[in-house]
């Protein structure tokens, strides 16, 4: 397996490889200055004969980005020390760090990230390019739109929609729903302003 993005998202992304019994070949990114990262040698392109490729970059945007120029099988890597409903369905891309729960009836989407310690309770629908921070927590039947990310320790009761590419403070508390490109902050959280993407 190869990891598009040579950083500290990345190493962590490695180890989860590494805990599942995957090899990882090589890093890949377009950084002339990284030639290694975690002990593993950086590429500047994708190999032709590429098998199975993540993409580690911690930015949602450029995550997508990214995706929306690789044109190779994508993998998916889930931590074995996750806790994972045999109901929950996720998609290509997602990597799902360790001490994550996840509960039944959740849909991930592609390219997301559900960080260390994460708990997404049942029925919760994660859109594509998400970022579930560590030890942050949803409470069921939460969405959460395209590209969002919920910040370390934030909290979201159940039943809220967040739209698409918002971001939601550290340890904010959000008990309302959240319009798009909101950015959100405290307890109960509030709108400080809108994204521009």
């Amino acid at each position: 397996m190869y990891l598009f993005g040579a950083s500290g998202h990345g190493k962590v992304i490695a180890d989860i490889a590494a805990a599942s019994g995957i090899e990882i070949k090589a890093f890949i990114d377009h950084d002339i200055s990284k030639t290694e990262c975690y002990g593993f040698p950086v590429l500047k392109a994708i190999p032709d004969n590429t098998d199975h490729l993540v993409i580690s970059i911690g930015n949602n945007l450029t995550r997508k980005k990214i995706a929306e120029q690789i044109n190779k099988e994508i993998g998916t890597l889930i931590h074995p020390k996750s806790v994972i409903s045999g109901s929950v369905k996720i998609e290509e891309g997602t990597v799902i760090m360790g001490g994550v729960v996840i509960n039944s009836d959740t849909a991930i989407g592609k390219h997301c990230i559900i960080n260390t310690n994460a708990s997404v309770d049942h029925d919760c629908v994660i859109e594509d390019f998400a970022h579930i921070s560590p030890n942050s927590a949803l409470a069921g039947g939460v969405e959460v739109g395209e590209g969002s990310q919920i910040g370390i320790g934030a909290s979201v009761i159940q039943g809220i929609k967040i739209g698409k590419w918002c971001v939601i403070g550290a340890g904010a508390v959000i008990i309302n729903d959240i319009p798009d490109y909101s950015v959100v902050v405290g307890n109960p959280g509030r709108i400080i302003k809108k994204n521009i993407i």
